[in-house]
């Protein structure tokens, strides 16, 4: 945690005139994205000054106005992306404000920090509203100015949030224009630019994978996410019933969309039955091969393998009817048993949706050879989750997991981003090299200073004739 941060703002990313000319080296300039740039640039004074106390009360404020509309928020991102459950978004907007602003009371840490100037954050249609104010509060806790750029489909629920948080800033005497949403379809050149743009520092991106390596590829410093894909290893030793409502609490929450959650069970043989029946009790489906085939041919292009946009977000229920499968009313989530001969094919990838793949483990090496084997089809260095009651097995297996979060008894959802755990509440999760990308850190503003170190001499000034140099010749 920072002691404080300076109170300079960067003058380097300052955006001058003629600068839109170096945007796209081959291109015209933008003038749209160099006057939407040069205003978070500017905005960057008025908070630059400000005490600890008082970015911690704007803070504060600014996740109130998005925890006061959640519900609102909600229900207007699901009618116009068609992804997702109300509820279960307005929890995410309430836990991505007000748990995120609760996170970040600084103590301890005497390091110097500059803010890095102005953050672009690239959106995804999945979470609209949670990423976004979740990347205001970091940015503006480090003295950063946000440009927002949503995805097409969820662009209208970005823009009304991105007015509730600058309605707060001009209440505060901030500058509205620390927080700004890029045009509703401001295209891929407009994008592009944005991400060339000599005034941006650094951009944030959240979404898919041809995205992140636009970020990364763009010539500014990025921080980018990789692909979900968890395995979820239910042992011998597990609480069975437990593991299941905790499987379907997680897997059915917001229709399956956080990419975190429970994408591929591996359940040991000696619990199989047991853990299906608690599922089934819980609330899930647990398909037959015939239904198995139904769904494959409903939920994935024929073509590619893909997730199909039909589905993608959708409650359960409304995908068995797609897919031609009964299923109880109130099921949360649709789970297929498979043989691992299927683990490389659709089924063993991200599925955004409350479908939920299930294999069977004869025994511990097994059960982490599967888990490595699933994480291998997509989604390393993401995260891994475990059900067991040993003390030793989850250090065991984490260490031979590529991930950069192992979860223990605990919903892959909720726990990937930090709610009911340790983890750092955020919605950006890196996933290190594993997943080629450059950090694998729950993302907060501790992300988004550069970091100055003083250093003085040392008291003994005979560590420079250890180098092989005399006092005399090393002298300053």
């Amino acid at each position: 945690m920072l002691r404080w941060l300076s109170r300079h703002a960067l003058g380097n990313n300052r955006v001058l005139p003629g600068d839109g000319e170096q945007v796209i080296g081959t291109g015209e300039p933008d003038s749209a994205v160099d006057a939407l740039v040069a205003r978070s640039a500017a905005a960057l004074d008025s908070i630059a000054g400000w005490a600890e106390e008082e970015i911690d009360g704007l803070i504060t404020a600014l996740a109130a106005q998005i925890a006061a509309h959640a519900d609102e928020l909600a229900a207007a991102t699901v009618a116009e992306t068609g992804i997702g459950c109300v509820p279960d978004k307005a929890d995410k907007n309430r836990f991505a404000s007000l748990g995120v602003a609760s996170s970040n009371a600084p103590e301890g840490l005497t390091e110097i920090a500059e803010p890095m100037g102005v953050i672009l954050g690239l959106i995804p249609a999945t979470n609209p509203v949670a990423t976004l104010v979740f990347k205001a509060l970091i940015c503006i806790k480090a003295r950063d100015a946000l440009i927002a750029s949503c995805h097409r489909d969820a662009a209208g629920a970005g823009a009304q949030t991105a007015d509730l948080l600058r309605r707060v800033l001009a209440r505060h005497g901030a500058c509205v224009d620390l927080v700004q949403a890029a045009p509703r379809h401001p295209g891929r050149r407009a994008t592009a630019a944005l991400m060339r743009h000599p005034g941006v520092a650094m951009i944030l991106a959240t979404g898919g994978t041809a995205m992140v390596k636009a970020a990364y590829s763009s010539g500014t410093p990025a921080i980018g996410v990789g692909p979900g894909n968890a395995p979820a290893w239910v042992c011998a030793d597990a609480d069975v019933d437990k593991a299941a409502r905790i499987v379907v609490a997680s897997k059915g929450f917001d229709h399956g969309i956080i990419c975190g959650s429970e994408n591929n069970l591996i359940v040991d043989q000696s619990v199989r039955g047991s853990f299906t029946a608690a599922l089934r009790e819980a609330g899930a489906a647990v398909l037959n091969p015939a239904d198995c085939d139904r769904l494959a041919r409903a939920a994935f292009d024929e073509r590619d393998g893909r997730l199909r946009r039909a589905v993608l977000g959708q409650a359960a229920t409304a995908i068995a009817a797609q897919a031609g499968i009964a299923v109880p009313a109130g099921t949360r989530l649709l789970v297929a048993p498979l043989p691992r001969q299927a683990v490389p094919g659709p089924y063993g990838r991200e599925k955004l949706a409350p479908i939920l793949s299930l294999f069977t483990a004869d025994g511990p090496d097994d059960g982490i050879g599967l888990c490595r084997q699933i994480l291998g089809n997509g989604g390393q260095g993401h995260t891994a989750i475990i059900h067991t009651r040993s003390q030793r097995l989850p250090l065991s297996f984490a260490r031979r997991m590529p991930v950069s979060r192992v979860l223990v008894n605990g919903p892959g959802a909720h726990g990937c981003i930090g709610l009911g755990n340790a983890l750092t509440p955020s919605f950006t999760l890196g996933c290190g090299t594993h997943g080629r990308t450059s950090t694998t850190d729950n993302v907060t503003y501790t992300n988004l200073v550069n970091i100055k170190r003083v250093a003085h001499p040392l008291a003994d000034a005979s560590v420079l004739s250890r180098t092989g140099r005399s006092r005399r010749e090393g002298s300053l």
